[in-house]
């Protein structure tokens, strides 16, 4: 059970920590309005996520039996999907991402940014790849668990995504003085650096498991 919440919660850090539109949406209302509007930004952003890995949850255990019998395949087309993610990440240029969100920003209650954000995140279908490459590479959902280590698992996920959203709030109010678009564009290129090796390690473990 720890495991699965542990896994869960680094599944919920991966799909999050990336500093795309939303992540610079999320910076751009903290640093304009204050925290609470950032932490809003990021609820909106972890409710779509936990949505996505509802949906790629349930149908990934219809298809159980299919992933048991090419569980390998699926493993290699994960890792594959996840460093192409990763190289996305780390070419990403934040800079040009936080100008556009510059000239969208606009002066609404909680509800509406909550919901704005909500709608950014929910039209990026690419999470549910990135969610299906994590579910496979760390054998997130199988026919072994229970209803209950399910929903743990994705509490776990929502836990660990919302994690971060407090997180880089802090940050950003902490600092925001200091704050620049160098920092995030280290924090692209670490974050793209870690998917990256992840997904080639998943292939080279699961190649090494099949020759072996």
């Amino acid at each position: 059970m720890l495991q699965i919440f542990l896994t869960g919660i680094i599944i919920g850090l991966f799909i999050s920590v990336p500093i795309g539109p939303l992540g610079i949406l999320c910076i751009q209302r903290t640093l304009n309005r204050g925290r609470a509007y950032g932490i809003v930004t990021g609820l909106g952003a972890t409710t779509s996520d936990l949505i996505y890995a509802v949906l790629v949850g349930f149908g990934m255990s219809f298809i159980i039996n299919f992933i048991k019998d090419h569980q390998a395949l699926i493993q290699i087309v994960g890792s594959i999907i996840i460093c192409g993610f990763g190289v996305h990440v780390f070419r990403s240029n934040p800079s040009k991402q936080l100008a556009l969100s510059a000239n969208n920003n606009s002066k609404d209650d909680y509800f509406s940014n909550y919901i704005s954000a909500f709608l950014l995140c929910f039209s990026n279908p690419l999470i549910i790849f990135l969610l299906i490459g994590l579910f496979a590479q760390f054998q997130f959902f199988s026919p072994e668990q229970t209803i209950y280590e399910d929903i743990v698992g994705l509490g776990s996920i929502l836990l660990g995504a919302f994690m971060w959203w407090l997180f880089i709030t802090l940050i950003v109010s902490k600092f925001r003085t200091q704050f620049n678009v160098r920092g995030l564009w280290i924090l692209n290129k670490i974050t793209g650096s870690l998917l990256i090796a992840l997904g080639i390690g998943g292939v080279v473990s699961t190649a090494l498991g099949i020759v072996l």
